[in-house]
C-alpha cells in the first residue's frame, strides 16, 4: 500500500497530553529478600525517557518530523530532565509548570523482565487543563496535524475547545483516547482506541459485524472522519464514512514489550498525515511501526531509517518474476492489506527509456504494479519471424529490476484475458494511441468494476523503431 515514506522533513505535528518520565531501573535478581516473599534486585543501571505525550513528541522526531510538546509538569528535576532530552531531540517544548510533581512511572527490570512499577503521580485540577487548550491553540499555526495523546492523567480533561480550534483552520486532529467518556473527543479527524478501550464505550463486539457496525455509529455520533481500532495480534481496522472498512494484519515478528506501541502508530499517524499523506497509508505506515517497537525493551521509538527498511523488506517479499500460480496468491496478500493493483502488459522485447517512463507513470495509480509479458511464441506470432529479440527470461528479468514493478509474469496467450480474469486487477493500463475501449480486456476489467486507463510512451521510442536503426546502421 505504501510505495515509500512520505516527506517528514516537510511536517509539523502539536502533541498536547500527558507528559511523563519513565525511570527503569536494571539490576540482578538472585535471591529471595529475608524480610518478605520478594526478589532483591541489586540495581546496577538506571535509564529515564520521556513517556506519555513526551514520547509520541520523541517518536515524531525521530521521523524527522517537526514535533512541538504542550503539556503538564511540576517544577522539578523530572521536569528539567525531560526538557533536556526531549530539546536535544530536536522537539520544541512547552511545558505548563504546576504545583503537582511531574508524573513519573518507575520500573524496576531485571533480566529482561518488569518485576514492579511504582507511579508517582497527583491528579491535576481540570482549570489547569483549560489553561493547557488555552497555550496550545496559540501554537496551531504552523502545524499539518494535531495530536492529542491522553493517559487519562487530566491534562485533557477538557479538550473541546482545542479540538474546534484546529479544525476552524483546517487542522487535522488525531487523538489516541482514554476513559470511557469518548464525547469530549467530538469532533475529532481520527479516533485511535484499542479494541479493550473501544468496547469499554460500545460493550463487547463478539463478531466483526458488530465491530464494524458500532464502530460506524461511533463516527456518526462523535462526528468523526475515522476510527481506528488497534487489535493487537489481529492487526488493525480503519474505518471512515461511506467506505469498505480496512483491514491490516499485524506486522510484529516478535513481541518483546508492548510499552510504547500506542504512541508509536499515533505518531507516526500524525507525522504522516501531516506530510500529506493519505489516511489508508498513513495507517500503513503506523502498522508497520508498531511492528517494529513492540521488539523493543520499555518505551521506545522507531528511526525514519528502521521504517524506510522495514518498508524496502515487505515490498521484497513476494517481488519479481513469478509464475501465474504465484502471483495470484500474492495478489490475493496484498489485496487483504487493501493494497490497489495495476496491470500491463506487452512484449517488452527490448526495454528502453519510454518503457521505463510509462512504467513509472503506470505505478503511480495504484499500490502494485503487475507487468504481463508476452512468451517467445507469442512475440513471434504478434511481431514475425525475428523476434523477440530477447528470450522471455531475459526480458522478465530486466523489468524485474526496475523499481517502479512489483511482479513480473509470463503467459502464452496472445492477448492477457485469461490473467485479467484470474487476477482481477483495480487498473487495466495500456500505452499507446487508442481509445479505452480499444484496449484489449477492456470488456473484462470494466465488467467487474474495474478502470481502464491509456498511457503516453515518452520519448516517443519504440523496439520496432530501435530495431530498424540498428539493422539501418548494420547495412551501412
Amino acid at each position: 500500500m505504501v510505495a515509500a515514506l512520505p516527506r517528514f522533513d516537510q511536517a509539523q505535528v502539536l502533541v498536547v497530553g500527558d507528559v511523563m518520565l519513565d525511570r527503569y531501573w536494571h539490576g540482578a535478581a538472585a535471591r529471595i529478600s529475608p524480610e518478605a516473599p520478594v526478589p532483591v534486585v541489586q540495581v546496577r543501571g538506571r535509564d529515564d525517557r520521556p513517556g506519555g505525550a513526551a514520547n509520541v513528541a520523541l517518536n515524531i522526531a525521530a521521523l524527522g518530523a517537526g514535533a512541538t510538546l504542550a503539556g503538564l509538569t511540576g517544577a522539578d528535576e523530572a521536569a528539567e530532565l525531560l526538557h533536556t532530552r526531549l530539546a536535544s531531540a530536536g522537539v520544541e517544548v512547552s511545558f505548563q509548570q504546576q504545583e503537582q510533581p511531574t508524573i513519573t512511572k518507575l520500573r524496576v527490570i531485571s533480566r529482561n523482565q518488569q518485576l514492579l512499577r511504582v507511579d508517582f503521580e497527583e491528579p491535576f485540577d481540570p482549570a489547569q487543563s483549560e489553561q493547557l487548550m488555552l497555550r496550545a491553540s496559540r501554537l496551531l499555526q504552523p502545524m499539518g496535524a494535531l495530536v492529542l495523546s491522553d493517559y487519562a492523567k487530566g491534562a485533557l480533561e477538557q479538550p473541546q475547545a482545542l479540538i474546534a480550534a484546529a479544525r476552524r483552520v483546517g487542522i487535522p486532529v488525531l487523538v489516541d483516547p482514554k476513559g470511557t467518556d469518548f464525547s469530549r473527543y467530538r469532533g475529532a479527524t481520527l479516533l485511535t482506541p484499542n479494541l479493550g478501550e473501544f468496547e469499554q464505550v460500545v460493550g463487547p463486539c463478539p463478531t466483526e459485524a458488530i465491530l464494524l457496525a458500532r464502530g460506524q455509529t461511533m463516527m456518526e455520533e462523535l462526528e468523526l472522519s475515522a476510527l481506528l481500532i488497534t487489535r493487537g495480534e489481529q492487526g488493525m481496522t480503519l474505518l471512515q464514512p461511506g467506505q469498505q472498512a480496512l483491514h491490516l494484519p499485524t506486522r510484529a515478528r516478535e513481541v518483546f514489550d508492548v510499552t510504547g506501541a500506542g504512541d508509536t502508530v499515533i505518531a507516526v499517524l500524525g507525522a504522516a498525515v501531516a506530510a500529506g499523506e493519505a489516511l489508508p497509508q498513513a495507517v500503513a505506515l503506523a502498522n508497520l511501526a508498531a511492528g517494529l517497537v513492540v521488539a523493543k525493551l520499555g518505551t521506545a521509538v522507531v528511526s525514519a531509517p528502521e521504517l524506510r527498511r522495514a518498508l524496502q523488506a515487505t515490498r521484497g517479499t513476494h517481488q519479481g518474476a513469478m509464475s501465474q500460480d504465484q502471483l495470484v496468491t500474492a495478489v490475493a496478500d496484498a489485496r487483504a492489506q487493501g493494497e490497489r493493483i495495476v496491470f500491463t502488459n506487452g512484449c517488452f522485447d527490448i526495454i528502453h527509456a519510454g518503457h521505463v517512463g510509462y512504467l513509472e507513470q503506470a505505478r503511480r495509480l495504484g499500490d502494485r504494479l503487475i507487468v504481463a509479458v508476452n512468451g517467445d511464441a507469442s512475440v513471434t506470432r504478434l511481431k514475425g519471424p525475428g523476434r523477440p529479440i530477447n528470450a522471455v527470461e531475459r526480458r522478465m528479468a530486466v523489468l524485474a529490476g526496475l523499481e517502479s514493478v512489483d511482479w513480473v509474469v509470463a503467459f502464452d496467450d496472445d492477448t492477457p484475458e485469461a490473467l485479467l480474469q484470474r487476477l482481477q486487477p483495480e487498473v487495466l493500463v495500456k500505452g499507446g494511441d487508442y481509445a479505452p475501449d480499444q484496449v484489449v480486456g477492456w470488456e473484462i476489467v470494466t465488467g467487474y468494476g474495474g478502470e481502464v486507463r491509456v498511457l503516453s510512451f515518452f520519448d516517443d521510442c519504440s523496439t520496432t523503431a530501435i530495431v530498424q536503426k540498428v539493422l539501418e546502421q548494420h547495412r551501412d
